[in-house]
């Protein structure tokens, strides 16, 4: 009888002035995840139109591939029959990235490329300078070989690069006054919609082009060497931004596609989180009432 009175009384005394109810605590939690689950939901949205976009684009980008590449094998083509002969170590590394970013490592990869070229020793002079297209591989390049980075272009390749963006860089080159021996293209290599590779294309300049024994068992002015290696950059560096650029596309579709399922699984996790502490809530909030109930 007189623990019955002393619980009366506890239970009808007013609680302390600013004291928190017991499950104020899991109320703050489940806020928090509901604040984080709206913000994953809105990331999903723009992730998928970001995949929507790339796809688009992809399919326009490996269309301009395809015609882009004839420009490359006729390169291949001239200087299969014009083989350079003792071509010095001073190469001029043209690396082709572009300004955006959200596509994977696709930049870093070509990165990697000029930096293992680099350490071939035999083959490569250490003062051999380097030209980039593209602000994201110029920003890793600027790292790791800032002595040998000489000029940067960028604004190319917003769209379907054209030939007259590649025309436009070869003639800026030309007229650079660089000294080189030869010329190497570093771009990313198409392999299929999933999978790219880095890979170097070689140009042979004027003075090795004249050299050659192919151009050399005939009688021609120098015009036309200087105007046949000017065009042959132009091919070769439209061929690597066409190409360049399908891989681009591709590899911010897969990303895109990547992040939206990775957000879908955040997603998943939260509400079930969510529920769990929804649920863990309402149960105590019924032991109270019970517990305040049966002890009237």
């Amino acid at each position: 009888m007189l623990a019955r009175r002393t619980l009366g009384r506890i239970a009808s005394q007013p609680k302390a002035l600013g004291a928190a109810p017991t499950n104020a605590r899991n109320m703050a939690t489940l806020r928090e995840i509901e604040l984080r689950l709206k913000s994953v939901r809105n990331i999903e949205k723009i992730t998928k139109s970001m995949k929507m976009i790339a796809s688009t684009k992809m399919n326009k980008a490996q269309r301009a591939m395809q015609a882009g590449k004839e420009y490359g094998l006729a390169n291949s083509e001239i200087f299969q029959h014009a083989p350079a002969e003792d071509a010095g170590k001073r190469t001029l590394f043209i690396v082709v990235s572009s300004d955006k970013g959200l596509c994977g490592g696709i930049h870093s990869s070509v990165t990697k490329a000029t930096r293992r070229a680099f350490a071939e020793k035999d083959k490569v002079a250490e003062d051999s300078p380097v030209m980039v297209i593209g602000d994201k591989s110029k920003a890793q390049l600027a790292r790791v070989l800032p002595k040998n980075l000489v000029m940067s272009f960028n604004q190319i390749g917003r769209d379907i690069p054209t030939f007259a963006d590649a025309a436009g860089v070869a003639d800026l080159i030309l007229t650079s006054g660089v000294q080189y021996d030869k010329i190497a293209i570093v771009y990313n290599k198409f392999v299929s919609a999933i999978s790219y590779e880095p890979a170097i294309i070689e140009v042979e300049s004027e003075a090795l082009l004249k050299e050659s024994p192919g151009f050399k068992a005939y009688e021609m002015e120098d015009d036309v060497t200087r105007d046949l290696s000017e065009f042959s950059l132009a091919n070769a560096i439209y061929a690597a931004l066409v190409e360049a650029h399908a891989c681009e596309q591709s590899a911010r579709r897969n990303a895109m596609d990547n992040a939206s399922k990775n957000a879908g699984d955040m997603i998943n996790r939260l509400t079930l989180q969510y529920n769990r502490g929804r649920q863990a809530a309402i149960t105590n909030e019924l032991v109270d009432i019970i517990t305040g109930a049966s002890a009237l």
